[in-house]
């Protein structure tokens, strides 16, 4: 039987790797109750992602498009990616990402927000950038476009737009829901961001 946890502290007692994917992996951790006893817990480990709310100098946002297959259909979204390029930090991650989906640059960049995606079972991390400012770039070079992304549809539409859609439930991908709310009270009421590097 294990001790309980001191000081209402949740400690792993041991860590089981159930499945290791390309991008994910889940483990089964058996963790100590601060009450007394232990519990399993089943975790999908995810290296983290960034979004991207592209604004346009006239307050218009740039969305994408793309099939996602868990949920079985299209997704309007912000442009995004994975953090799974090793030692790129993630600023550099976002800018990326904004070139290769959407062909764009920004002069201006800030930490939005950052998010658990669904902190009840992964460790998912997202972080949200607000980028102005924005110029037309080249995809970077040795970037392909593939699969989902070969089908991806980007557009531009104001803000205010995009936020109806959140109320409307068109947009329902909780990166671009959070990113979409968060520039629109940003700018409304001129909240301070925190610095660009900070997580």
């Amino acid at each position: 039987m294990s001790e309980p946890a001191a000081d209402g502290d949740y400690r792993v007692l041991g860590t089981e790797t159930v499945y290791e994917g390309r991008i994910i992996s889940l483990v089964r951790d058996t963790v100590a109750m601060p009450g007394g006893g232990d519990s399993i817990r089943e975790v999908v480990r995810h290296p983290g992602a960034v979004a991207v709310v592209a604004l346009t100098d006239d307050g218009d946002v740039v969305l994408l498009r793309q099939y996602r297959h868990p949920v079985g259909g299209y997704l309007w979204e912000l442009p995004a990616g994975l953090r799974d390029a090793e030692g790129e930090a993630p600023l550099l991650t976002a800018q990326r990402e904004l070139a290769e989906e959407v062909r764009m640059a920004a002069e201006r960049w800030s930490l939005l927000t950052t998010t658990y995606s669904t902190p009840g079972f992964c460790d998912e991390q997202v972080l949200v950038y607000l980028a102005e400012g924005l110029s037309d770039v080249d995809r970077p070079v040795g970037f392909t476009v593939e699969h989902e992304e070969l089908d991806m549809t980007v557009e531009t539409v104001p803000l205010a737009d995009a936020v109806q859609r959140v109320f409307d439930g068109a947009i329902r991908n909780s990166a671009a829901v959070i990113g979409l709310l968060a520039a629109a009270q940003h700018r409304a009421a001129g909240t301070t961001l925190r610095p660009v590097d900070a997580t």
